[in-house]
């Protein structure tokens, strides 16, 4: 009797009571990654490979909010005369950003469902950051943004979970960090995060279900 009772405490003292989330390959697509910078120098006819050089050298500081959305554009595209203006520029990137309904809708379920603690750790530019939680209402089920606009610190660094931990106040071994990225997830499992490595819906349904978060819909979708 006294050796269940322990393992119940243990099993209790193990629950998940948070769940951290990126955004970007997440919950939604990445806002402005490789891709989206390709698709722009085809659409707006940009010299790609200056494009990319200009990107590198200031992205990091932009994510990191010591740049605007303006001041990032002037270093990286309007840095000469352009046939094009900012505001169709910065409109063809934020149209870039597309959901991910079924992980946004899982996120919701598993938060009402467990009174889970929901927070995003991510490296996003501000404008970008702000227009993603807008248009697809993530302050809606997000209790804490950790992006590295706000925080000024950005993945790969360790703090940047650390300072989610504080902000949540959770102990490591309570929260889920759901990634796409692997080294970021390797990061936080050195934390003591329990990890997911995010690939598809179906599978990460099933991680969270070994870590006791189970969506019961996701279940009878697999067994009808």
């Amino acid at each position: 009797m006294m050796r269940s009772t322990e393992e119940k405490t243990m099993k209790k003292a193990a629950a998940i009571t948070s769940l951290f989330l990126d955004i970007g390959g997440v919950l939604l697509t990445n806002g402005w990654d490789h891709h989206a910078r390709k698709r722009a120098a085809t659409h707006f006819k940009l010299p790609w490979a200056e494009l990319e050089d200009r990107h590198r050298l200031n992205f990091a500081t932009y994510e990191e909010g010591k740049l605007t959305l303006e001041e990032y554009l002037a270093r990286v595209v309007f840095y000469e005369k352009r046939s094009f203006t900012r505001a169709q520029f910065r409109r063809f990137m934020f149209a870039q950003s597309k959901p991910y309904s079924e992980m946004i809708e899982l996120v919701r379920k598993l938060k009402a469902k467990y009174g889970l603690k929901i927070a995003v750790v991510s490296n996003e530019a501000r404008e970008l950051n702000a227009y993603r939680i807008r248009k697809f209402k993530l302050d809606r089920f997000v209790d804490a943004f950790i992006s590295s606009c706000f925080v000024h610190i950005r993945k790969p660094d360790a703090d940047i979970f650390r300072l989610a931990l504080d902000i949540s106040q959770a102990a490591a071994r309570q929260v889920v960090y759901i990634e796409n990225t692997p080294m970021f997830v390797q990061i936080a499992e050195g934390l003591g995060i329990r990890g997911i490595l995010h690939t598809d819906y179906r599978s990460t349904c099933a991680k969270l279900a070994s870590f006791g978060l189970q969506n019961d819909e996701g279940v009878r979708h697999e067994t009808s």
